[in-house]
């Protein structure tokens, strides 16, 4: 009698256990094109992706750099201090967007240039996103907000 209880406890946490691995291996599968990895400029420029891959990339908006095209479409470059990546979006870009201001954005490398789908800006004077800050200090160039 105690043997077949034994045995029926293995066979639930062994039915238990496969339950768990292919829900998570679902999970994975299904979140597999909704995980954009961040990167700054200065990683990109060093080891650029495939012009398949999605990503975000963030940093300052390079002093002098935006251009505002025929239509929505805008380029500017993004920099961290240490390299600057060209950016063209075609779209309305939100109100607090500028010069010298963090910027993330959310698209793909195609020939050197990244081509936004997104671009978030940031929304008071104190806010920088986190990988940002990160990869702003890791250049030497982050200056903390005043106040």
């Amino acid at each position: 009698m105690k043997s077949l209880k034994k045995q029926r406890r293995i066979q639930v946490i062994l039915v238990a256990f496969a339950a768990l691995a292919l829900s998570t291996a679902l999970i994975g599968y299904a979140m597999r094109d909704g995980i954009n990895f961040f990167r700054a400029p200065s990683q990109v420029v060093a080891e650029p992706p495939s012009p398949t891959e999605v990503f975000r990339i963030g940093g300052l908006v390079e002093e002098g750099s935006i251009i505002r095209g025929q239509g929505e479409t805008i380029r500017f470059s993004v920099t961290d201090g240490g390299a600057a990546v060209a950016v063209t979006y075609t779209g309305v870009l939100p109100d607090l967007f500028e010069e010298n201001q963090g910027m993330v954005g959310t698209g793909s490398l195609v020939n050197g240039v990244f081509e936004a789908t997104e671009i978030l800006a940031k929304h008071d004077e104190t806010y920088m996103p986190k990988e940002v800050v990160d990869a702003l200090k890791e250049q030497g160039v982050y200056k903390a907000p005043e106040g």
